[in-house]
């Protein structure tokens, strides 16, 4: 009955947020101490990692943020935040083109040492889980904690095209993930159980020395095949 309930309440707000008008914070939400990190006209507070500006396949289109895969490679790369957070409650929405893949990267050290933001950042994966390519094991399905936790029993993003719900907590390193109300995974960074993951997955790998190594950092969105879309993306510390 507590799980119907709590499930009940996170679809009530979900609903809430789509009814508002995109990219805006109701006062209760200020007064929480939200901030948008997209404000549904412009590519202000993100810039392309390593770089100073966005790429050109990153556009606004009708008060969303678009990656848009036919614009010269020259434009492309992951966008990341101008500022960094600790501890924190992200939330935002996504839907995907057919066959498309991306992703929600946090905790990044942008530093040229670290060629690309998976290198120290954990990953939610945003894919469409029925044609895209990358959509053969279990943990690499939407809402995942990338190659490392996660499978179908917990991934049930809306049909391609419908916008889905992101929640993801962090907290002194401890993270939750919800997409669409449902939890996709729960764990301690750094923990015994989270080293095993790490150990069976790519991440092992001597690329990825650091990854994961500090709880705090910046927030990526994804550049990878196809195209995908973002708006209501808002965070607050805890």
């Amino acid at each position: 009955m507590k799980k119907t309930l709590i499930f009940a309440a996170f679809l009530l707000s979900a609903c809430v947020a789509i009814a508002q008008k995109p990219n805006t914070l109701t006062k209760k939400e200020k007064k929480e101490g939200w901030k948008l990190l997209f404000d549904g006209k412009t590519t202000k507070g993100w810039h392309t990692y390593l770089r100073d500006t966005v790429g050109a396949k990153w556009q606004v289109k009708d008060e969303a943020l678009v990656f848009d895969p036919s614009q010269p490679n020259s434009g492309g790369g992951d966008i990341v935040t101008n500022e960094t957070f600790e501890n924190f409650e992200l939330q935002l929405q996504w839907k995907v083109a057919k066959g498309s893949n991306s992703g929600i990267i946090f905790d990044i050290q942008e530093d040229p040492k670290y060629s690309a933001t998976y290198l120290t950042g954990p990953e939610m994966q945003v894919l469409d889980n029925k044609d895209a390519s990358d959509n053969k094991k279990q943990n690499h399905l939407a809402g995942c904690l990338y190659d490392m936790a996660g499978d179908s029993t917990v991934s049930r993003p809306n049909p391609v095209g419908e916008w889905n719900q992101v929640k993801i907590l962090q907290d002194k390193g401890h993270l939750t993930f919800w997409l669409n109300g449902i939890k996709t995974y729960e764990g301690q960074i750094g923990s015994e159980e989270w080293n095993k993951m790490v150990a069976g997955s790519k991440f092992r790998n001597a690329m990825f020395s650091d990854f994961a190594k500090v709880a705090r950092g910046k927030i990526a969105l994804q550049q990878h095949p196809g195209s995908s879309e973002w708006r209501n993306i808002k965070i607050r510390s805890l």
